[in-house]
């Protein structure tokens, strides 16, 4: 396995790829949810490559930038396993290099509710480096979590409103035995919260109950289900809840037409 730092090199590399290639973008301490995407690419594709990147532009002045958790040596490691023939691992500078003043904007609903309503500028921060990301590599399919839901719905809109030569390809969320989602910011929780976060996983299956009951529930109905759950977990901070049309986020009155 290859492992790139710069932007000239990476494109180098890539004209000597033979297609397709498919790419997994990260941002690091990776765990199964990162790998499985990483084997989906290596059965599908004839080259896969990696990236591992902290991307600043995405954290809001108050979040965890600096204290996100990394690892490059155990995350090469990881890659190198799940079968990854290349990892482009690029410096701050080398994606926003000094005078940088281009952003890709994303806009309509899928950026204005829910997460992107408590972290303005976090998906303008996604959408510019997915693109330059996407424009480095060049890959013929990129795989995305579907547990990142809204990242995703962005990600789309923007493949087909700037025509971008890439398929996305949307894998199931990976879980821990307890239902938690898996998270490189799960390495925050301590003990007691690590439990508590089950909750969110508990309250979702609450609503999923609901609707595999009675298709026809209408929306309102299953969020107040979910939040009477969550109400049980005296640690929760709930932020949102809803019920929304996967790619282009509002929110549906009634849940005939869901799908999971």
């Amino acid at each position: 396995m290859r492992v790139i730092e710069t932007v000239a090199e990476m494109r180098a590399a890539r004209r000597e790829l033979a297609a397709p290639v498919g790419f997994v973008p990260t941002m690091g301490y990776l765990h199964e949810g990162h790998l499985s995407l990483a084997r989906a690419a290596r059965g599908e594709c004839a080259n896969v490559v990696a990236s591992i990147f902290v991307n600043p532009t995405q954290f809001g002045p108050s979040e965890d930038l600096s204290r996100y958790p990394r690892d490059l040596p155990g995350d090469l490691d990881l890659l190198a396993s799940a079968g990854v023939d290349l990892v482009f691992a690029p410096s701050t500078a080398e994606i926003y290099p000094a005078g940088f003043v281009t952003h890709v904007e994303p806009g309509g609903v899928v950026t204005e509710r829910l997460e992107a309503a408590s972290r303005p500028g976090h998906f303008r921060g996604v959408a510019t480096v997915v693109t330059k990301l996407f424009g480095v590599v060049a890959p013929d399919v990129a795989y995305f979590g579907q547990k990142d839901a809204q990242q995703v719905a962005v990600i789309r809109r923007m493949i087909a409103d700037l025509n971008l030569p890439v398929e996305l390809r949307v894998l199931p969320t990976v879980r821990e035995r307890d239902g938690l989602a898996m998270s490189s910011r799960n390495a925050y929780l301590n003990a007691e919260d690590r439990a508590a976060a089950t909750i969110l996983h508990r309250s979702l299956q609450a609503g999923k109950a609901l609707i595999e009951a009675d298709p026809s529930v209408s929306a309102p109905r299953v969020i107040e289900k979910m939040l009477t759950v969550m109400a049980k977990e005296p640690h929760a901070q709930l932020e949102y809840a809803d019920v929304c049309d996967p790619d282009t986020l509002p929110r549906w009155r009634r849940c005939a037409r869901q799908r999971y």
